[in-house]
């Protein structure tokens, strides 16, 4: 068996998607691989923009809205697959939904792992409503590594 030689890890920001970048980071040290740490947002529209604005101010709304989150999400996990020991990492920040924009990213880059955390899998609304890791490993056509992070 070839070592990876992409790595996609999707992160939101949260304590349990870092704990996956953390994997992922350790997985393409490893390997030598280079580690993409991607991020999906939805831009705000119209109504839902302007009414965040008028509540926080347009001197703070920018940093709650549009890909600016999801910006800092990506150079938080970046620094953190640096300390875990990853050398080669790129970052991506897209605007869509998680599920295909991990595989967009996936199919982009030609990745051969994609890794996510466990967290959805076992809540009620992820059991009925499925949750990203579960649909993530559903529709891969690459490896899907889910990590235990919670």
């Amino acid at each position: 068996m070839t070592a990876y030689q992409t790595v996609v890890v999707g992160t939101d920001g949260s304590d349990s998607s870092f704990r996956a970048v953390d994997r992922a980071a350790a997985i393409a040290a490893d390997a030598g691989a280079t580690l993409v740490i991607a991020c999906a947002f939805q831009a705000p529209a119209g109504r839902d923009l302007e009414r965040t604005q008028d509540t926080l101010g347009d001197d703070v709304a920018y940093q709650v809205v549009g890909s600016n989150p999801a910006e800092e999400s990506v150079r938080t996990a970046a620094e953190r697959a640096r300390r875990a020991g990853a050398v080669k990492i790129d970052t991506v920040v897209v605007d869509g939904d998680p599920v295909p924009t991990l595989a967009r990213v996936v199919a982009e880059r030609g990745a051969d792992l994609l890794v996510v955390g466990n967290r959805g899998l076992n809540t009620l609304t992820g059991r009925i409503l499925g949750s990203v890791p579960a649909e993530a490993a559903r529709k891969s056509g690459v490896d899907v590594l889910i990590v235990h992070t919670t």
